[in-house]
């Protein structure tokens, strides 16, 4: 039997920016060379970013993709590196010539095993996902080769992602090949509730190939996805050996004992996959001495965050990776004293830092006194910067040259705080930040062009009773890992009170909605459950409620194909996950 040191690079590249992710791939195989690891693995397209959505269709891309992965195994060497192996993701191509239905030029999700100056050998994942958030059919081609290389002894395959949620295809072949080890890099999206479904996947497909299983998960924000990382180590028995942090870049070094020693002859060997495929294994030796027995470093296994740390961590993340990889400094948005802007402002605050958070007190001839209290306490309490322009004058400018009553007139006042936000951000660079939650998103309880306008949308998948959860939550903890240091940033007014727009006089948010506990259950199955009106009617719906909130959704559509990225925390976001026809004449019947 034999012992490896595995590296597990827990990163977040940028996609896109090839040069630096090479950069710090070079940096974090020297930290993995300098704490003795025998194989460093990083994420599943590591090298060019990973979703790069369309940018796989451009032949330039792919181009730079592959002499971005030669010259970084040529800087491995060049730099004293090149004798450690490292496993990276990045684009390949399949060489197929072309047809229709076929992705433009056979893009390929691969990945390869660089040593000694040398891409060594190459692999692409074989299982493309056609759901949720991911699109793959249209952007790759499959994968058929499965390598197996030989390292001090022990046998270690490579599968990407995919290939561990699928059934049959590489995990299969692994166990039929006989490997020792299974290695494999993922970018695997966070949603709530997401890490006790990967160790058990990881723990059976661990005990299928009957080896050990290294897991190496990508961490950061991209647009409307998070990355939090949550790599996972199992033993051949499915057994939890290491585990790295949710929402952090680690290098997580492991050591397995007990590998079996493999003497399988070199080449190449087609095997049935199981899935109406055969894919090749092609066996290589890097070295056959198992290295001298040596003291195991202690394994980590964090303790797992809760529902709500694990939300929040994400929501923040994805604001500072937004931030700092689309090149703004800074962000602004309106703070009307209730609690949806006062947790986006605490978000942002924690995400890059109160003195790069820039708020504005919009006032209106409805606005309580109550409400602009609540907000500059806030301000007081967090150190943000804030301004207040009232907008009642600005709004009786417009009236007086247009004749507006009702819905018409409360839009307008939205409109000119959108307007206004705008406006300085144009002047100052700002990126604006909408504070529209999941359940105001999904019943169309927002105005275009008003509260709707913005760049980035932190809590757009957040359901509005989870909303509160979370401000209540953050007040309760005061974690170093919160650039904000204040222990209660959230006053306990903007929580308890009645939620109200306050657009027209004594105006409550249930004047226009069910009450959001109601409401968010009625959501939960409706948008994320795909229940039809029987199935709710039959889950204890009431009926004339879900006659209402289905005509509501489902007329809302238009709103929400015009409203900001935000980051997804649920399993079933409103864009990428959820995408309905807005010109759509089918309505659910309830009789």
């Amino acid at each position: 039997m034999a012992q490896l040191r595995i590296a597990l690079a827990q990163t977040n590249p940028t996609v896109g920016d090839l040069s630096a992710n090479a950069d710090k791939l070079i940096a974090w195989t020297r930290d993995a060379a300098e704490r003795e690891a025998h194989l460093v693995v990083f994420t599943e397209m590591f090298l060019t970013g990973y979703p790069v959505e369309d940018l796989v269709l451009r032949t330039s891309f792919v181009d730079a993709s592959i002499r971005t992965l030669e010259e970084v195994a040529r800087r491995l060497h060049d730099e004293g590196l090149g004798d450690l192996p490292v496993v990276v993701g990045y684009v390949d191509r399949a060489g197929l010539a072309p047809r229709v239905g076929q992705p433009k030029g056979a893009p390929l999700d691969a990945a390869a095993l660089l040593h000694k100056g040398e891409v060594v050998t190459r692999t692409a994942k074989h299982h493309l996902p056609n759901y949720g958030v991911f699109d793959e059919y249209r952007y790759f081609v499959r994968g058929d080769r499965l390598p197996i290389f030989r390292l001090h002894g022990v046998d270690v395959a490579i599968a990407v992602c995919e290939d561990l949620w699928q059934e049959g295809g590489p995990v299969s072949v692994v166990g039929q090949a006989g490997a020792g080890l299974l290695v494999a890099p993922n970018a695997s999206p966070y949603e709530k509730d997401k890490d006790d479904v990967r160790l058990e996947l990881c723990a059976r497909r661990a005990r299928e190939a009957g080896c050990g299983l290294v897991y190496v998960n990508q961490i950061g924000g991209q647009d409307e996805l998070v990355f939090d990382g949550d790599s996972i180590v199992v033993d051949a028995a499915g057994e939890l050996v290491a585990r790295g942090r949710q929402f952090k870049e680690e290098l997580i070094v492991v050591d397995l004992d007990d590998l079996p020693v493999s003497e399988a002859e070199p080449g190449t060997y087609p095997y049935d996959a199981g899935d109406g495929s055969t894919i090749t294994v092609e066996r290589l030796v890097l070295s056959s001495e198992p290295v001298a027995a040596y003291p195991a470093v202690p394994a980590v296994i964090p303790e797992p965050l809760d529902v709500h740390a694990e939300v929040y961590s994400a929501l923040v993340l994805a604001v500072r990776d937004y931030v700092a990889k689309n090149g703004f400094q800074s962000v602004i948005l309106g703070l009307s004293g209730g609690i949806d802007s006062a947790l986006t402002a605490t978000i942002a605050s924690d995400a890059i830092g109160p003195s790069r958070v820039n708020v504005v007190l919009m006032p209106s001839r409805y606005s309580s006194d109550h409400s602009l209290a609540d907000a500059q306490e806030l301000v007081r309490r967090q150190g943000v910067n804030a301004q207040v322009v009232p907008i009642a004058d600005i709004v009786n400018a417009f009236e007086k040259e247009i004749d507006l009553s009702g819905l018409a007139a409360e839009n307008l006042q939205a409109r000119v705080r959108g307007m206004i936000l705008m406006g300085l951000s144009n002047e100052n660079g700002h990126l604006v930040l909408t504070t529209g939650n999941k359940s105001e998103l999904a019943t169309g309880y927002s105005t275009l062009y008003g509260d709707s306008a913005g760049g980035f949308a932190p809590i757009k998948d957040v359901p509005k009773t989870m909303v509160w959860e979370l401000s209540r939550w953050r007040n309760a903890h005061s974690d170093p890992g919160f650039l904000l240091d204040a222990e209660r940033p959230i006053p306990e007014e903007s929580i308890t009170k009645e939620p109200s727009a306050e657009l027209r006089p004594d105006q409550r948010d249930t004047d226009s909605l069910p009450p959001y506990e109601v409401l968010d259950r009625l959501l939960d199955d409706y948008v994320e459950k795909d229940m039809g009106s029987q199935e709710l009617i039959a889950a204890g719906h009431d009926p004339a409620l879900v006659t209402r909130v289905i005509r509501l959704v489902d007329l809302a559509e238009y709103k929400r194909r015009q409203y900001p990225p935000g980051p997804k925390i649920t399993p079933k976001n409103f864009g990428r996950d959820r995408r309905l026809p807005i010109t759509n004449r089918w309505r659910e019947s309830t009789g």
